[in-house]
């Protein structure tokens, strides 16, 4: 009788340690899919704006300026992407060039490249801008050669002379054919000009004129954050 019992104990014991065994493997495959999934959702993307004072918001709060604009378009169509506004205010393609390494230490996967209009506001060379700019493509590309890069153009004022704005609008065009990068002829389309839409000062938009940038801008920007 006591040899029964024993051998009894024995087996339900060894159930016992089996169902266990079974149900602590269980409870383990949902913990790992469910955090790969958290990993899958929690995933986002930088894009950085790199710009002068018309990307920085000069005048407005920065929460009006274009790049946060758009910021608001993105979240509202829930895209796992991060804007970075890096506007400066005076802001030349030298000066760009100067300060692109120290942005570039965080990932930068979409690149909207502004610059160029205070190069032609102070007449320096095209062949100088042309220069700075590829060379900003250059290192921005190196660091992540699967970055979306969007060019925006510029016009310059027909003061500075047809020839010299010529060449200085041609500029654009020709740097996105041969980088093969996606290019808004002219970031200030329906707004430059316009006196209601700009500042006192003729040059800066106003908070209704960056809407107009950003709905403009969002046309070319959206391929690259879908």
């Amino acid at each position: 009788m006591t040899r029964n019992i024993l051998i009894y104990l024995f087996v339900l014991a060894v159930m016992m340690w089996s169902c266990g065994n079974n149900n602590e493997a269980r409870s383990k495959e949902p913990a790992t899919t469910v955090a790969a999934d958290t990993n899958r959702t929690v995933t986002t993307k930088n894009i950085l704006f790199f710009g002068n004072s018309l990307t920085a918001g000069y005048g407005l709060d920065q929460s009006e300026a274009f790049p946060a604009l758009i910021q608001k378009k993105i979240d509202s169509l829930q895209l796992p992407f991060k804007v970075i506004n890096a506007g400066l205010s005076g802001e030349t393609t030298s000066g760009g060039l100067s300060r692109i390494d120290w942005l570039l230490r965080q990932e930068v996967d979409v690149f909207v490249l502004e610059l160029g209009a205070n190069d032609g506001l102070r007449g320096i060379p095209v062949t100088e801008t042309r220069k700075n700019l590829q060379a900003i493509i250059d290192k921005v590309r190196e660091k992540n050669p699967s970055v979306v890069i969007v060019l925006t153009g510029m016009q310059v004022p027909p003061n500075m002379g047809q020839v010299y704005a010529k060449e200085f609008r041609s500029v654009y065009r020709e740097l996105a054919e041969q980088n093969k990068t996606i290019l808004m002829p002219f970031l200030l389309e329906g707004v430059g000009g316009d006196p209601s839409l700009n500042l006192p000062d003729g040059i800066h938009p106003t908070a209704e004129g960056h809407q107009i940038v950003a709905n403009n801008l969002w046309e070319y920007l959206k391929s690259a954050v879908k």
